[in-house]
């Protein structure tokens, strides 16, 4: 991996939201292709809208701890975790990499770099979530070459 991983600074927000609507990009597709474009539109509406709030959220976020990879002085990847210290958990609740910087180990670095992190927090524990469908293929993938266990969940959806 070439990239760099450090602390994520206010300077890099721009970066970060759009190299995520990117790498969600083929996520979304493969959501609505899942649920159908009625439950898909109740859940996301414009996806893109959706997730830009939901980044910008995040990197807002005070309990949050956000690290970005850069390679050639762009960021290629952001990673954002959480801790539960009543249940001795730590949580990654959001990593992107860059479609074009994907298949190059930066995803499976950052996700190291950031379970480190949460183990020198003292956690005991370390939790990822992603969606079992094609689109999040990719992030499954990462998460087991950096020694996570899956545990299937269903989780089911009705448009009412």
């Amino acid at each position: 991996m070439g990239a760099t991983i450090r602390a994520y600074a206010p300077g890099d927000e721009e970066a970060v939201v759009e190299l995520s609507l990117r790498a969600w990009a083929p996520v979304f597709r493969s959501m609505e292709q899942v649920l159908g474009p009625e439950i898909f539109v109740r859940l996301h509406g414009d996806w893109q809208a959706f997730q830009e709030r939901a980044v910008r959220d995040v990197l807002i976020d005070e309990a949050m701890h956000v690290w970005v990879a850069e390679a050639g002085r762009r960021v290629v990847a952001f990673a954002a975790a959480t801790l539960y210290p009543e249940r001795a958990m730590g949580e990654i609740s959001m990593l992107a990499v860059d479609p074009a910087d994907q298949d190059l180990g930066t995803g499976t670095a950052l996700t190291e770099f950031v379970t480190a992190w949460l183990g020198e927090a003292g956690v005991r524990v370390a939790m990822i979530d992603t969606g079992g469908d094609p689109g999040h293929a990719p992030a499954r993938h990462v998460y087991e070459k950096a020694g996570y266990t899956q545990i299937p969940i269903a989780r089911y959806f009705r448009a009412l």
